[in-house]
């Protein structure tokens, strides 16, 4: 079994120290899911929900809560962070948010990616709550992880 790293010798929380690792172009791609009534999917595709443009506002919320991670994750480094995306689209049965970050650095972008992810789905389920009172936010994962 592996030992985890984020935890000292005695079972207490720590930073781990990155300080020794070489820097490396690290990318992350993650997704998530929102369901959403007919009737909502119909006022965000038609872009008639009274809060805005439900899409743009969703991936310019998730880029700035990816951009935000070290200071939302406990124990999470900060990171040098050269792209954040995010896209919304509407799907069959509610609106699929994908995102990708990249760092180069000595440690990982991952929370990045799902933080983007999750905070853009957490946008569109504020912006859509005052008619739809059935949203689930779920499927948030990551889908790709990789370091060169």
């Amino acid at each position: 079994m592996k030992t985890l790293t984020h935890v000292t010798s005695s079972g207490k929380a720590q930073m781990v120290d990155v300080s020794s690792k070489p820097d490396q172009l690290r990318t992350a791609k993650a997704t998530g899911h929102i369901r959403l009534k007919r009737e909502t999917i119909q006022l965000v595709r038609e872009n008639k929900m009274k809060k805005g443009d439900v899409l743009t506002v969703a991936e310019i919320a998730g880029i700035q809560g990816g951009k935000k991670n070290s200071e939302l994750i406990p124990l999470c480094h900060p990171l040098a962070i050269s792209h954040i995306g995010v896209t919304a689209h509407i799907d069959r049965s509610g609106i699929r948010v994908d995102s990708e970050a990249r760092c180069t650095g000595p440690t990982g972008i991952e929370m990045e990616a799902l933080t983007a992810v999750s905070i853009a789905l957490l946008t569109v389920y504020d912006m859509c709550k005052a008619v739809d009172k059935e949203m689930v936010i779920d499927d948030i994962h990551l889908i790709e992880k990789i370091k060169i």
